[in-house]
């Protein structure tokens, strides 16, 4: 290389030099420039795999413990046999609306829908009260263990314009049971 360059005469050897940083800065250029930003986009990736990870571990650490609240959960509830839920649902309404003193004065047909966790019942009343009395009815019915909740409510004056005159529709839930056959598919699902 040095043969080269002493063999060229002094203008040369400044165009080569010059073709040569012009080279050198193109090729920087193209192949080192794009890639300044990696590094702090690889820092960026490696804290929020480090925080991911921290994450998973305390959620891990803390199975143990949610495990037991979720048993303490499931067992808070009342237990009702699937066979007496529906009876159940209609006695708690029944017995609330006396407590209250609110007035039945029809019910519809009861509807259940299920899901993968609960049974739903869905009840239809009409009933005739006391605004008092009323919210009263409603405040019991949803502050009891029953997990009955109201879904829609329309509210009329009687014709006399003493009392108010209500649809109601009513649903309780119940914790569904698992049966043997559904907890063998899940062990079998899990391998």
């Amino acid at each position: 290389m040095r043969r080269f360059f002493a063999q060229l005469r002094p203008l040369e050897r400044r165009l080569a030099v010059g073709v040569l940083v012009v080279l050198f800065l193109v090729l920087n250029f193209v192949f080192v420039w794009p890639h300044f930003s990696d590094w702090g986009r690889l820092q960026r990736h490696l804290e929020d795999s480090r925080r991911k990870l921290e994450l998973y571990q305390t959620t891990i650490a803390e199975a143990a413990s949610r495990q037991t609240q979720v048993k303490n959960l499931e067992n808070q509830g009342e237990f009702i046999a699937p066979e007496d839920q529906a009876i159940n649902f209609l006695r708690t309404i029944q017995s609330q609306s006396a407590e209250s003193g609110v007035g039945i004065v029809s019910t519809s047909r009861q509807t259940t829908h299920t899901n993968e966790f609960f049974v739903e019942l869905t009840q239809n009343i009409n009933v005739i009260a006391t605004d008092q009395q009323l919210v009263d009815f409603l405040y019991k019915l949803g502050s009891s263990a029953s997990m009955i909740r109201v879904r829609d409510l329309e509210l009329q004056p009687d014709p006399a314009h003493q009392h108010l005159s209500a649809n109601i529709r009513l649903v309780a839930s119940y914790q569904k049971m698992e049966t043997t056959n559904h907890l063998e598919t899940a062990t079998a699902k899990s391998k």
